[in-house]
């Protein structure tokens, strides 16, 4: 009996395309777009309602009056700065899932200066605030890249576990030492001090003025900055850095602090210009997001400027859609969720391809 197995080929097996221009890019992510519309549109004949109403209604609802415009913006803010920092750490191949909670301990460093220094003048607590949320931040990313370069680790999972404790750091401080003395029968942290919120700028608070400044500088840092270089190689090979004599791990730990602080400011935008306290939900789900942003932008901060607008837009439009129609969140979020994964596949399909399997008169042709 023989000891040899013969294996099957699979059916479908995936390749690396070579690399397409950038027109045939933009065509396939612009297919993958058209027919998340196609699918998202079924779903929606599926449970009665018409298509093209609700995809107008989801554009028009974030643009139809100035309360609404203010609101897209707002939801835009902590999006694209904190898609800005994870890009900082994805283009060095540092698989940083932690901004979530690197929003939350940024949040957690600049209130303390609101809870307890909200008699300071207030530019000068507003900037403190500020770079207390950047080191808290910076601080959380500076964690897992210490241990990857000390110990090797996986900073997928690392940075991943960091957020759940960060949430309940804030949980400890609100039923504890922070804790609201002036409401006794709900745990909560006190509303901030005018003097410790985001002065207003056409009618929303001034983060979004912070965002668009990180996007100039990240866009210069990383086209134009030897530091922005030394990422860039270190992204393509660690074995390269190594043999230009770069110090890879110095790298690795200045970048990832500096990761970490961006999206810190993006908690201190939310906490001092959106929440005007701390809670839990600080973060919301937008350093996950974030991730999905940075991605489909191609790491580009310019891509990442467009695609937190468009992200910002489909969540306000949703929200609407929700007390115009009925809709319950559920559907509004497989809405979403249809739409994502559609355009996800197409950033995949830019990348890689399906090749089937050959058959046998094909394997034999090439045998012979």
């Amino acid at each position: 009996m023989s000891d040899h197995t013969t294996h099957k080929e699979p059916l479908l097996r995936v390749s690396k395309r070579r690399e397409l221009t950038k027109r045939q890019a933009f065509g396939v992510k612009m297919i993958s777009l058209l027919l998340a519309l196609i699918a998202g549109g079924i779903f929606l004949a599926v449970l009665g309602f018409n298509p093209f109403v609700i995809y107008g209604t989801i554009v028009s609802g974030a643009f139809r009056s100035k309360l609404a415009v203010q609101g897209t913006v707002k939801l835009m803010i902590p999006l694209l700065i904190s898609a800005l920092g994870v890009t900082l750490a994805y283009k060095m191949q540092f698989w940083n899932i932690g901004a979530e909670g690197q929003i939350i301990m940024g949040a957690v460093f600049a209130s303390y200066f609101a809870l307890f220094h909200s008699n300071w003048p207030r530019p000068v607590l507003l900037i403190v605030m500020l770079l207390a949320a950047m080191i808290g931040g910076g601080i959380w990313g500076l964690i897992p890249a210490f241990f990857k370069n000390k110990w090797n680790t996986n900073e997928t999972l690392f940075t991943l576990m960091l957020n759940y404790i960060a949430l309940h750091i804030i949980s400890f401080l609100r039923d504890g030492p922070w804790r609201d003395p002036a409401n006794p029968g709900f745990a909560k942290i006190a509303t901030f001090e005018e003097n410790a919120t985001l002065p207003k700028l056409f009618g929303v608070h001034i983060g979004w003025l912070i965002a668009l400044i990180l996007f100039v500088l990240v866009y210069i840092y990383l086209k134009y900055t030897k530091q922005g270089y030394e990422i860039s190689v270190i992204g393509g090979s660690k074995a390269t850095a190594n043999y230009a004599g770069m110090h890879v791990k110095k790298i690795i730990i200045r970048t990832i602090f500096l990761s970490g602080a961006i999206c810190g400011i993006a908690g201190f935008s939310n906490a001092a210009g959106s929440d005007l306290t701390l809670a839990t939900g600080v973060a919301g789900g937008v350093g996950f997001t974030a991730i999905i942003v940075a991605w489909l932008a191609d790491l580009e901060p310019l891509g990442i400027l467009v695609v937190s607008f468009l992200f910002a837009v489909l969540d306000k439009g949703s929200s609407v859609i929700q007390s115009a129609y009925g809709l319950s969140t559920d559907c509004s979020d497989v809405l979403e969720g249809i739409i994502l994964f559609f355009v996800i596949a197409g950033g995949f399909f830019v990348r890689y391809r399906f090749v089937p399997r050959k058959r046998k008169e094909e394997k034999g042709g090439e045998n012979a």
